[in-house]
């Protein structure tokens, strides 16, 4: 018992997010914080601990987790909520904006928001960050192509979607040193996931081909069975004493 409670206080740190109480151990973090089918060592963790207790971050409001895929390194992913949070926290931050691009007609706009027309073709999206201590902003534009899974969440609030990614984009390259080594969801997990994908076709193809060179040997170390060679056929003989070479056949004594 004892072991086990020693166990699960391992790294076990308390820190304090807008006035909540958060504790994070190893145990908590690789139950509960992890995604992934990767094992996530202990040096990974206690990163995790230390970025989340500097940066008042709460994983259990699903501000930041890790994400392990095979043996890939592990991944720390933080929401957009989280990383605009920690950007407030700096004086220098003078806010955001942002929208999306489209074409309509012969025209490519930058339209501020989510919001474009049906007729509109939606083609990526634009972010502004401002910093007091900085004369231009920092502008990030992405395109929709590069992110777009066409599945879940971003066949539902495509225009959305595309905008946050534009939005963490910019912030991270206004504050590098609180937010360069944080990226979301939507720009990590997909990519893993698909990498995955690929991984697991490629292994299951080489299986097949294995099967295949191991039939192809065994055909050819089996060894071959030789046509049987036919009896050769006896000749009918004589009975002996029955034939002269000279004088022919003998006759029986009884026809002398």
């Amino acid at each position: 018992m004892s072991n086990e409670i020693q166990k699960s206080d391992r790294g076990r740190t308390t820190y304090e997010v807008a006035g909540q109480s958060v504790t994070l151990s190893y145990q908590i973090v690789r139950d509960f914080l992890t995604k992934g089918n990767g094992d996530v060592t202990d040096q990974d963790i206690v990163q995790f601990i230390s970025i989340c207790k500097y940066n008042q971050f709460n994983p259990f409001l699903n501000e930041a987790y890790l994400v392990k895929y095979g043996n890939a390194p592990a991944q720390m992913i933080v929401s957009k909520e989280g990383l605009i949070k920690r950007a407030d926290a700096c004086e220098e931050y003078q806010g955001m904006r942002g929208g999306v691009i489209i074409q309509r007609g012969d025209e490519v706009l930058e339209l501020e928001g989510s919001f474009y027309l049906r007729s509109d073709i939606l083609v990526g999206g634009w972010a502004e960050v401002w910093r007091e201590d900085r004369k231009f902003p920092f502008i990030s534009k992405v395109n929709l192509d590069e992110y777009d899974t066409k599945k879940s969440t971003w066949n539902q609030i495509k225009s959305t979607m595309i905008v946050k990614v534009a939005k963490v984009q910019a912030l991270r390259e206004a504050f590098p040193a609180q937010l360069g080594a944080m990226y979301t969801a939507e720009e990590v997990i997909e990519k893993e996931d698909t990498k995955a994908k690929v991984e697991k076709k490629k292994q299951a193809e080489a299986n097949r081909e294995v099967i295949d060179i191991d039939a192809e040997i065994y055909e050819e170390e089996s060894p071959k069975e030789e046509p049987k060679a036919e009896a050769p056929k006896e000749e009918p003989r004589e009975p002996k004493g029955m034939f002269d070479q000279e004088n022919g056949p003998k006759k029986p004594s009884w026809m002398k």
